[in-house]
């Protein structure tokens, strides 16, 4: 009688928590999805902030405030209308969020438009100062200390000085022959091309010679509006693929009060990738991080900045696989000679202090843990301030670390979730973003010296009222039977363990990223969201491979991309099939880029698993991809054909029985649509049958409002044939 009450009572509790969840507001993907139109408002609240030397600035689109480090109150500064009738811009400045006060204890506003660049005084109401920007087309790099800006308008390099003088420094520009912009497609950390010195008297530039690259052959397809243009038009993206020609870069030196241009006299570029290029403090001297192609070994090297000859070597790593190179050096801004280097030689990526000689002088970190930022120095006590993953692998937590005895203390407020730190200009302060499973998001101001957190803003939870699925989090085994791998489940808001649900693997796998850490939900993904919404069960694993778990992690998909990553997500299936309400009949699998690769490689090693798939701008075959990812993780297919070959899906194509849909960009520089094409022609000759949409004009990532139609398309194929 009493099992009969109790399963009575039960039941009544499931009933009425599917009532309460089917009553709740419903997502929809224009909520979701960041090119919907409510997309905005249904994210967690944020707030633009900078700093003003050591002063705290917050900027809304009317308002500028100053908020004090102490109690978080603010005073207005000026307002929207003030900044227009003092730059004399009018409503052609829409916001103050862009605003910044580039100069510590000097009341000048920074002030942009698609024309001009303009210093206001707000304490005196006056336009101070204006440069013409109206050329800076392709890229520009703004130097405070100098206020001349160096920027690429016709593939040539110019740089206007604080007068309005401006200089042509580079005439032979072109899609050949590329100036001032990132080079070596974006690898190595590289993000842009032009390098002020700390004075900003002599620019560092990057020239890249990309003519013996061969083209790939893109279109752009005419948009529905233009009726001027019947016709296609080539849009050939220079790629040099593994194994293949690559380009060849050099760096340039030019001297504004000169006007001459020296270049570092590096030897033979050819087949090398230069990055981490740092000035000296004084500005006399550029290091230069130096990796071979095979990019198992690096040479940090000094160059004399007026000369552009080599000084000296300074460091040199090397690895039987392959590095991945750090950030620039930090000098310490109290030490001119002395500078903190990263790298992975321990096996996780640690802080290192060497002096200008060379000389190593100290490990400023270590341990099984990973250093993810150098945030800034504390001047005043002498210490270095980090983001890492000390606190717990799927953590990002702040600490404060003494450079004489090594100390680090933990300075965020609670230890937890997730945190993105912004220092003050002598590092006495930082802010702190941060979010954690159960928190959208908090923002605090932090006393880098004691720890001491004011909270400035609590985003409110802007899910209330909406049906919201469960996010859970654990762990499995690796194919390897000792490491553990971290996971993410997300279980419809009316989730009944009694139930059998379809269930999706979403996945990535690739490295340079991780799915899973402990932001808000998880960092689930708003797809799944909406997703689980549906009556989906969804499941995301970070396999061997993925990032921020140390070097051997990584290296353990080395010359054989795809084989490592797919047992360890065969083990996730396994830890699926224990779950009494995951339908095994209805599995699905999704992923985008190398999760396209993922999935198509799942789908077709184990077609009798996986019953729907759907894989976005999907890689097929790693000797069509760039040279520097493809070849740091592959080899190349001169030295590695066995490695090419297993990865390769064309000869998998035979194995395909679920269905499979393809999405791809037209334009897509990154996985060209060769990949899928061949894919395609593989089935063909297969006799398999895949589905495929493409996006004409769209890169490797929808923009826009087409995103909020790719994911409908996407939901729709499971919808179709996994529901």
């Amino acid at each position: 009688m009493v099992s009969r009450i109790s399963h009575f009572l039960f039941s009544m509790v499931l009933i009425m928590g599917a009532t309460s969840a089917m009553a709740q507001k419903q997502f929809t993907l224009e909520d979701l999805n960041f090119g919907g139109k409510n997309y905005r408002q249904m994210s967690p609240q944020n707030r633009t902030l900078y700093w003003w030397g050591d002063k705290l600035v917050h900027a809304t689109d009317s308002l500028c405030s100053l908020v004090d480090v102490n109690t978080a109150k603010e005073k207005p500064l000026f307002t929207l209308d003030q900044m227009r009738e003092w730059s004399e811009l009018g409503k052609k400045l829409r916001s103050l969020r862009g605003v910044s006060m580039p100069y510590a204890g000097k009341p000048l506003a920074l002030v942009h438009t698609a024309k001009k660049r303009i210093l206001v005084n707000f304490r005196t109401k006056n336009v101070e100062w204006s440069q013409d920007c109206s050329k800076e087309t392709q890229a520009s790099d703004w130097c405070k200390q100098s206020r001349a800006v160096a920027f690429v308008d016709g593939d040539n390099l110019y740089v206007r000085d604080a007068a309005g003088q401006l200089m042509r420094v580079t005439k032979d520009g072109s899609r050949n022959i590329v100036y001032g912009q990132s080079v070596h497609r974006n690898e190595f950390g590289i993000d842009g091309g032009m390098f002020w010195n700390p004075r900003g008297t002599k620019l560092a530039f990057y020239r890249m010679d990309q003519s013996m690259v061969a083209d790939y052959p893109l279109i752009n397809v005419p948009e529905l509006s233009d009726t001027a243009h019947l016709m296609a038009t080539p849009a050939p993206e220079k790629y040099p693929m593994a194994g293949q020609t690559s380009h060849k870069v050099t760096i340039g030196v030019y001297d504004v009060a000169s006007g001459s241009i020296i270049y570092l006299n590096a030897g033979d570029p050819t087949d090398r990738y230069f990055c981490g290029i740092t000035w000296s403090p004084d500005g006399g001297t550029i290091y230069v991080q130096q990796m071979n192609r095979a990019q198992n070994d690096m040479h940090m090297v000094s160059y004399n900045a007026a000369t552009g000859e080599p000084v000296a070597e300074l460091y040199h790593e090397s690895h039987p696989k392959y590095i991945e190179p750090g950030a620039p050096l930090s000098f310490l801004p109290w030490d001119a000679s002395k500078f903190i280097l990263q790298s992975e030689k321990d096996g996780f990526n640690h802080l290192y202090l060497y002096d200008v000689k060379g000389n190593l002088l100290k490990q400023l970190t270590s341990g099984n843990w990973e250093v993810t930022k150098l945030v800034g120095f504390d001047t005043k006590s002498r210490a270095v301030v980090i983001e890492s993953t000390e606190a717990h692998d799927l953590q990002n937590n702040i600490f404060r670390v003494d450079i004489a005895s090594g100390k680090r203390t933990r300075i965020d407020a609670d230890g937890k979730g997730v945190h993105s730190c912004l220092m003050s200009e002598n590092g006495t302060f930082a802010v702190d973003w941060y979010q954690e499973p159960d928190v959208p998001r908090n923002i605090d101001i932090l006393n880098t010296a004691n720890g001491k957190a004011v909270r400035f803003f609590t985003a409110p939870d802007p899910w209330i009222g909406y049906a919201v699925p469960t996010y859970k989090n654990g762990t499995i085994k690796a194919a390897d039977g000792t490491t553990d791998l971290y996971y993410r489940m997300v279980l419809p808001p009316d989730f009944d363990a009694s139930k059998k649900y379809p269930t999706v693997v979403y996945v990535y796998g690739g490295p340079h990223t991780r799915n899973v850490d402990a932001g808000w939900h998880w960092r689930s993904r708003s797809w799944e969201t909406y997703m689980a919404q549906r009556g989906y069960v969804l499941f995301i694993l970070d396999n061997r491979g993925s990032n921020r778990r140390g070097r051997e992690f990584g290296l353990a998909t080395y010359r054989q991309l795809g084989q490592v990553e797919m047992q360890d997500q065969m083990k996730g299936v396994e830890f699926l099939r224990t779950q009494p309400y995951v339908d095994m009949d209805r599995l699905g699998v999704h992923g985008w880029s190398f999760g396209g690769f993922m999935t198509i490689s799942l789908m077709t090693n184990y077609p009798d698993v996986f019953k729907v798939g759907v894989a976005g701008g999907p890689v097929i075959d790693w000797k069509w991809y760039e040279v520097m990812y493809g070849e740091r993780y592959m080899s190349t297919p001169q030295l590695n054909p066995e490695g090419y070959e297993k990865a390769s899906l064309l000869n998998k194509a035979k194995n395909l029985k679920g269905r499979l849909q393809i999405i791809q960009g037209l334009n897509d520089p990154v996985v060209l649509p060769q990949h899928a094409y061949s894919f395609l022609k593989a089935c063909i000759a297969a006799g398999t049958q895949p589905d495929f949409f493409v996006y004409p004009g769209e890169p490797h990532n929808m923009r826009g409002h087409q995103s909020v139609h790719l994911h409908e398309r996407i939901t729709r194929y499971f919808d179709d044939y996994l529901k």
